[in-house]
């Protein structure tokens, strides 16, 4: 069995986790079903500090004492429905290069892990490490990096591959993008590649960024 991996970069954290419901109600598996999403607006609710890696029970000690925060702000978005399976996980999270994030699923427990592995082996960590790592190319992990970099939720979904087209379409659906659908637009504006050392964007940043592509 050949098994793919579907990301797609959205502009607002509500039109993921549309998708993310939308997935679950298709059938998909919530542990095959990642998000991380940029918090810089602090869209969502009851979280922890941004220094605070715990996600979930990412560190397996059988607490997810941010879950309950994950529901408000899942309930905020109006999409608790089908999708609770992923959102009940979501926690913050902070990964090099784009401060603290909302989280959810086994691509952020990869990018905790590669930023393990960068500190001792030198390889790409974070985010970028964890993409790589799920089959993603250079240029692609380059690009959805700095998408949540600039404000955007990024989706990943483990499936045969089999399953791809299905769930290309529910993603594509709900207005998510793929790399090449902004890379030509990041270049424009001088950008090469993802910098983990960069400073994350400000707020304002953000929001001139996604004014952009209304």
């Amino acid at each position: 069995m050949h098994m793919a991996t579907v990301t797609r970069l959205f502009d607002t954290h509500t039109q993921a986790l549309e998708a993310v419901s939308a997935l679950e109600a298709a059938g998909f598996d919530h542990h095959k079903i990642s998000l991380i999403s940029n918090n810089a607006d602090n869209w969502h609710e009851g979280h922890r500090h941004a220094d605070d890696r715990k996600l979930g029970d990412l560190n397996g000690d059988g607490e997810n004492d941010i879950a309950e925060g994950a529901g408000k702000g899942a309930a905020t978005g109006g999409v608790l429905g089908a999708g609770a399976g992923v959102l009940a996980g979501l926690g913050m999270l902070a990964i090099p290069g784009l401060g603290p994030v909302v989280a959810a699923g086994w691509l952020a427990s990869t990018a905790v892990a590669a930023v393990a592995g960068a500190a001792v082996g030198g390889t790409a960590g974070g985010l970028l490490g964890a993409l790589k790592e799920a089959g993603h190319s250079d240029e692609e992990a380059h690009v959805y990096a700095e998408g949540v970099r600039r404000g955007g939720t990024l989706v990943s979904v483990k499936a045969d591959e089999s399953e791809r087209e299905r769930i290309e379409t529910i993603l594509n659906d709900r207005r998510g993008f793929d790399s090449q659908a902004r890379v030509g637009a990041y270049r424009e504006g001088g950008w090469s590649a993802f910098d983990p050392a960069a400073q994350p964007w400000t707020t304002d940043q953000i929001e001139q960024e996604r004014a952009r592509y209304r």
